[in-house]
């Protein structure tokens, strides 16, 4: 706020541009008061600050703009002039000589409080100028002691107020703005008035655009009577707000035109605060769309997706909520609602399912094929935005109003923001659940459909995927002569390409099996065709020949850089069993030594992958020794049995969910 200076032939000048709000009339007065105390006019300071006070509180409820102010000083007088940027000229004031009978209320009505600048001003003008146009007053220095006081024009019996007087009704400290501070100037600035007028009481109501009607704010002495002749001025507020200042006077004299200058002032700081709320309206709406975004966000199951989104709208921004979504043919199907009051659900269920033209349905449908947010009507009066997201309707959000309050701009503008957000939501949901859906489809393709039933062999898998992305791990018991071929295998990384490293090798061993291969040939064709064709992936592997012998069971393996497998002997001691070798993929060269292992009536193997022995718990591993001990109370059981409890184990080591993949397969010699 920076104060320009100036200094033209003895006079002291100060110019001064302020902000619309409802602090200038006291800066303004501080500009004045200090001029006149460095120029020596103290006696003029009540007339001056009074109708500076006057001036700027009218240029800031009325004009709505910047204000300029410029006090100019010299030993003869004082001058003040008030320009705001507001179009249009001022208004034209009737004012006739000061002893005359004007309608003072006519007067103040149309000059907007005028008449105390023409009652205590030597003299007053206006000035337009091409930016702004404002008002001006003069007052002269004179002896106030020997200076008689003109009169107001009132009616023959009426007190006439002081200068000091009428200083002091538009002093009134506002406080900080709360709404106790608020409610206290208002009774304040009435019961002054009151004073002022001699009128028995007065109150201010005040209706804040929440539902609630007018609701009184102020009151003194006893409440103005429905049969007795008042005087009543509006606050010039804008909408929501409303309200009426009602004071038990008679609206002869000059009682009706303090009365508008009162309620204009006390307006200026209800228009402050209802700019301060909608301030913090707004502060809270962001955080708000911010939660809600969030906890959207943290969320991909589409059906948990849309039973959250009415969740977030009652009871905060309607009394109901209905998100309806689009089938494949384009019809609306009701996805989730809730009410505030639960016991009207079951209706609200009842009243979204009617069909008809007067339906809220037909009204839904029309939202959802034009695009756009359509009303309807009682009984469930709301509104229904369409929920779009990437170019593509996927249906509507439905808002049922609260008894007694209808959408404002700003609810409506947050409604439309959350059908945004969920609409985006619903979408990335059903992304994830189609890439979900294909993840299973292609993870489903790389297994097994289904184990050899084989008498007195046991075979029994299970597989733990992670997250949506296709994982490497993989298992398969293939028929080979008189036997079969069990494998278990690991390629590196996640997602398609790891998949289709994944298919070539499981593909590959199948072929070469059929071909009657050796295992030690089946490992290096595979290792080669990793080098060509992997695409720098490599893979472990766990590959075993089973035959019967007699009542045994004779297990040849092959460890390509795989896990030792754990051997379970029916007296439910374990051991780890088998010899290290290269993984396939890494070198052109491989080794791979074999291992002789007997499996008795009873005994069983256990094949695994890393995702086993890797479970975390924090920083601890489940571990190969935790293995072995889950392992070893399992003798007798069935294989499919084992592996079940193996794998329940494994996962309830740890809260988390699975890093990596699970495989787990068991051979068990059932004869």
């Amino acid at each position: 706020m920076p104060v320009e200076v100036g200094h033209a032939t003895g006079a002291l000048v100060r110019r001064v541009r302020l902000p619309n709000d409802r602090r200038t009339p006291a800066a303004a007065r501080a500009l004045v008061r200090s001029v006149l105390e460095e120029a020596g006019l103290e006696p003029l300071v009540n007339e001056a600050l009074l109708l500076t006070t006057e001036l700027s509180t009218n240029a800031v409820v009325h004009a709505g703009t910047e204000l300029d102010i410029e006090v100019a000083a010299d030993p003869a007088g004082l001058t003040v002039t008030v320009t705001d940027f507001a179009p249009g000229p001022v208004e034209e004031l009737a004012v006739g000589p000061r002893n005359d009978k004007t309608d003072i209320g006519e007067v103040a009505e149309r000059g907007r409080g005028l008449l105390l600048v023409d009652h205590f001003a030597s003299r007053w003008g206006t000035v337009h100028e091409g930016t702004g146009k404002g008002v001006w007053f003069r007052l002269e220095n004179r002896d106030t002691t020997t200076t008689t006081q003109a009169a107001l024009p009132v009616t023959e019996g009426d007190p006439t107020p002081s200068v000091g007087e009428l200083t002091a009704l538009l002093e009134v400290d506002p406080g900080r703005g709360t709404d106790d501070a608020l409610a206290e100037f208002a009774a304040e600035l009435l019961t002054r008035l009151s004073r002022l007028t001699g009128a028995t009481g007065g109150v201010v109501r005040l209706d804040r655009g929440e539902g609630a009607g007018r609701q009184l704010l102020a009151r003194h002495g006893r409440a103005p009577r429905d049969d007795a002749a008042t005087i009543k001025v509006p606050l010039s507020v804008h909408r929501p707000y409303a309200g009426e200042l009602e004071l038990d006077a008679s609206p002869d004299g000059y009682a009706q035109p303090l009365a508008t200058i009162v309620a204009e002032r006390l307006s200026l700081h209800l228009e402050n605060d209802r700019l301060r709320r909608t301030d913090l309206r707004r502060q809270t709406w962001l955080t708000f769309l911010a939660e809600a975004s969030e906890l959207l966000a943290q969320s991909l199951d589409v059906n948990l997706t849309m039973a959250l989104i009415p969740q977030l709208v009652v009871p905060r921004l309607g009394q109901w909520c209905a998100v309806h979504t689009t089938d494949a043919w384009g019809r609306l199907q009701l996805a989730a609602a809730t009410h505030a009051d639960e016991a009207a659900v079951n209706e609200l269920y009842g009243t979204l399912s009617e069909t008809g033209p007067d339906s809220i349905l037909s009204r839904l449908e029309e939202a959802s094929r034009l695009g756009q947010q359509v009303m309807f009507g009682s009984p469930s009066d709301g509104f229904a935005v369409p929920l779009v997201a990437r170019g593509q309707r996927l249906g509507t959000l439905a808002v049922g109003r609260h008894l007694r309050h209808r959408h404002d701009a700003d609810e409506v503008a947050v409604l439309e923001d959350v059908a945004r957000r969920a609409a985006l939501a619903i979408d990335n949901a059903r992304i994830h659940d189609e890439r979900h859906k294909v993840a299973r489809t292609l993870q489903a393709s790389l297994l097994p459909p289904a184990l050899p039933h084989v008498e007195g062999v046991g075979f029994a898998a299970e597989y733990v995927p992670t997250g949506s992305e296709v994982g490497g791990d993989f298992y398969d018991v293939v028929p080979s002569g008189d036997g079969w071929i069990v494998v278990v295998g690991d390629v590196s990384g996640k997602g398609v390409q790891a998949a289709t490293v994944t298919g070539l090798v499981r593909d590959v061993i199948r072929i070469l099996v059929d071909d009657a291969k050796p295992m030690t040939e089946i490992l290096c064709r595979v290792n080669r065709t990793l080098v060509q064709r992997g695409g720098g992936r490599y893979c472990t592997l766990a590959m075993a020949s089973v035959t019967r012998n007699d009542k045994n069971l004779d297990v040849r393996l092959h460890l390509a850089g795989h896990d030792r497998a754990v051997l379970v002997r029916a007296d439910g001691q374990t051991s780890f069993v088998g010899e290290g070798g290269t993984a396939l993929g890494l070198l052109e060269s491989i080794s791979s030594p074999d291992a002789l292992v007997t499996l008795s009536p009873g005994d069983s193997l256990i094949f695994y992958t890393d995702g086993v022995t890797e479970r975390r718990r924090g920083r601890e591993l489940f571990g190969t020794a935790r293995l072995r001990e889950a392992a070893a109370p399992l003798a007798g059981y069935p294989a499919d049995v084992m592996a079940a409890r193996l794998r329940s184990t494994t996962i309830n080591f740890s809260v988390e969910e699975p890093r990596d993949d699970i495989a787990i397969l068991v051979l068990r010699n059932d004869a």
